[in-house]
């Protein structure tokens, strides 16, 4: 049996995860939530997740790290990294590495919108 894809959230603050993934369920997506990077690695969701949402500045692994690790193991994840802290540097390294959208926090919901529905909504998953 095949699972349907859902979103992937990876962010150590509690209430951003919660909150995140009630606005992805009432879009009418499904959502999985991590508290850490290496939580959502040992998950083998990677698999399954058609986008990840992902904080940057996380204890361990970053969220910087996590996506070099998913590119080394041959994964591509769509993801929208999302930040309290952005900078010029940290935008580029993800652009360069493929993140598809650079957030800050907090995140106005409506963008945060359009940035899922570009990447559910156009099937990519990969």
């Amino acid at each position: 049996m095949v699972t349907a894809p859902f979103v992937s959230i990876v962010d150590d603050d509690e209430s951003v995860r919660l909150a995140t993934a009630s606005l992805i369920r009432s879009l009418g997506w499904s959502a999985q939530v991590y508290a850490s990077a290496d939580a959502f690695l040992r998950s083998n969701a990677c698999v399954s997740t058609a986008c990840v949402v992902c904080d940057i500045q996380m204890p361990g692994m970053t969220g910087l790290e996590m996506q070099a690790q998913l590119i080394a193991n041959g994964m591509r994840l769509p993801i929208i990294f999302v930040t309290a802290f952005p900078s010029d540097a940290t935008r580029r390294r993800a652009s360069e590495n493929g993140a598809r959208y650079f957030l800050h926090k907090p995140i106005d919901a409506a963008e945060f919108t359009r940035c899922l529905q570009s990447i559910l909504g156009s099937g990519e998953t990969r």
